[in-house]
């Protein structure tokens, strides 16, 4: 049983991010489960990714030290899900490799941002492995 229910993060358009998430999941094998104009909702069998429109009005703001790790099934999809982010108005914020501070010397990571500032990172032989 995973003991998180889902992550969300705050975009300033769900359309916006729509063009960016749609291809970037799924290179995961991620899809778009359900959407409206508030939020658009990725998963395999359930959600459990969400982009959404803050609920109090404000104006996003991406966390600091917050990040979200995707669980990728090989090298390449890593390196794939890197390339596709830059490509589509995402940055880096660590290329593609191993990671010598990870407890799994196996494991095989990328971080970048979204359009919008939110980190994420993809993982092959990470925590949950």
């Amino acid at each position: 049983m995973n003991v998180i229910d889902h992550i969300s993060v705050g975009v300033p358009s769900v359309d916006q991010a729509r063009k960016f998430y749609d291809g970037l999941l799924d290179l995961l094998g991620l899809t778009l489960i359900a959407s409206s104009p508030r939020f658009a909702a990725y998963g395999l069998d359930t959600i459990q990714f969400l982009v959404m429109s803050p609920e109090d009005g404000e104006a996003y703001s991406p966390g600091n030290g917050v990040h979200v790790c995707f669980v990728a099934p090989n090298v390449k999809a890593v390196g794939a899900f890197h390339r596709f982010a830059l490509e589509h108005g995402g940055e880096c914020a660590g290329s593609p490799g191993p990671r010598a501070a990870y407890p799994n010397l196996e494991t095989y990571t990328c971080f970048v941002r979204d359009p919008f500032g939110n980190k994420l990172e993809a993982i092959h032989n990470g925590f949950s492995s």
